[in-house]
């Protein structure tokens, strides 16, 4: 199969989901090409791009000024420079009577640019976030590229987006497009409350190379302290304020707990100050960014794993974080929040324990208790070894990816997850 994949960013560290997914494509003998708006260079680029040659493969679309007036003055520079190579997708383009205040924003014309004399045609056109779904809806109904259109929903675009742009965001793309794939089953329910059609979405989780993350059951340290560990962007909806003052809290009555957060993000400087306000510094180590051998090392020398996700203030919300499914993989016991689709990674009480989001107290007791039943780590960690296995295995999950592409090919009817209809009031707010 010839497949498309359009992203956001490429390569970008934030998002190996999404290079394992093109990478695992590649491996089973499929073409795959990556159409983006922009390569996200602030980390070390993943060893697979360069070991499968994957930026002779990519394109990219010129840079969209947000200031309007500079937008429409290299959007006159664009039509001018590339109208006689291919007039016909140039015009359609800027058709505002076909396509709306897409077409006035000139944001399609952007769009087509890589297209222009090199009209593309695929099997699969695989678009990650639901507002690149909408960039290839329109990149086909324009003829720029021809394929089945899939969309794969992972969080943010079905929740701050949703917020921000309306529950009709989608509206026309659940219309135009073929199938759609939330990352969870909560965003399943979620696409069918905003009109999406049942029969046309399938759930398919993100995962992880589990041969990459290695099982080792966790034990009370002889000598050293207790290792908590975080890995996340510092952002709002990671939580990491709340796993702060739960760990000052515990400090309190157990003082030999080390703290180790691994990323960065917009909010380290509020970090910072919160850390020096609870008088954290000697037990709190904010790390930034590390790359992917380098974070599997810091996991292996850790015992208790952080990630309380909450919904942001803008309507941010995740489904099933990858850094929970690493930790898990590797043994480690976790502390979450009913949050997205993490109670069906976490199982609470089995493979992990969950707590309300954005509450201290409860997120504290749990901590306090694994600290005081080191005994259950090692029981806590297979089990959620055994979840990863069963449902975020890269390889497994790409074996289906494939089946999924070719059943839509052949037209052959999906096989999704049944959700019961009286499910769909289900939301994240569940525990508080």
């Amino acid at each position: 199969m010839k497949i498309a994949f359009i992203v956001q960013a490429f390569p970008a560290p934030s998002q190996t989901f999404i290079l394992d997914q093109i990478t695992g494509l590649i491996d089973r003998g499929h073409e795959v090409d990556i159409y983006a708006e922009f390569a996200d260079s602030k980390r070390k680029v993943h060893a697979d791009v360069e070991e499968y040659q994957l930026l002779k493969h990519t394109f990219y679309q010129p840079q969209v000024p947000q200031e309007k007036n500079w937008r429409f003055l290299k959007g006159i520079w664009l039509f001018l420079v590339h109208f006689l190579r291919d007039p016909t997708l140039v015009f359609e383009a800027i058709n505002p009577f076909k396509y709306g205040k897409y077409a006035a924003s000139l944001r399609i014309l952007y769009a087509v640019i890589p297209f222009v004399g090199n009209r593309r045609e695929y099997d699969i056109i695989q678009c990650h976030f639901g507002l690149l779904g909408r960039k290839g809806m329109l990149l086909r109904q324009t003829r720029a590229i021809e394929g089945k259109l899939l969309t794969a929903f992972h969080g943010v675009d079905i929740s701050q987006n949703i917020q921000l742009l309306g529950e009709d965001a989608y509206n026309d793309l659940y219309e135009a497009g073929d199938l759609f794939m939330p990352a969870c089953e909560h965003w399943q329910r979620r696409l069918i409350e905003l009109g999406c059609n049942p029969a046309q979405i399938v759930v398919h989780r993100m995962g992880i190379d589990i041969n990459t993350f290695v099982f080792t059951p966790r034990s009370y340290p002889i000598e050293g302290p207790i290792r908590l560990i975080t890995v996340a962007r510092l952002t709002e909806k990671k939580g990491i304020e709340y796993s702060l003052r739960a760990v000052a809290t515990a400090i309190a009555t157990h003082p030999n707990l080390s703290f180790t957060i691994i990323g960065d993000g917009d909010l380290r400087p509020a970090l910072e100050a919160l850390i020096q306000e609870l008088k954290l510094g000697s037990v709190v180590n904010l790390v930034g960014l590390k790359d992917r051998a380098e974070v599997i090392t810091i996991l292996n020398q850790s015992h208790l794993f952080l990630h309380p996700s909450v919904t942001a203030k803008n309507g941010d919300q995740e489904a099933s974080p990858v850094s929970i499914q690493e930790a898990m993989a590797m043994g480690l016991p976790v502390l979450s929040t009913y949050h997205g689709g993490i109670p069906e990674l976490v199982e609470d009480g089995v493979s992990g324990f969950l707590v309300p989001e954005r509450n201290v107290e409860a997120l504290t007791e749990k901590l306090l208790h694994l600290i005081q039943h080191p005994e259950q780590w090692a029981d806590i960690g297979q089990a959620g070894c055994l979840r990863v296995k069963q449902q975020h295995d890269i390889n497994t999950l790409n074996d289906r990816l494939v089946e999924i592409y070719q059943d839509l090919l052949s037209s052959k009817p999906l096989q999704g997850l049944n959700v019961p209809m009286d499910t769909l009031s289900y939301s994240s707010s569940v525990g508080e």
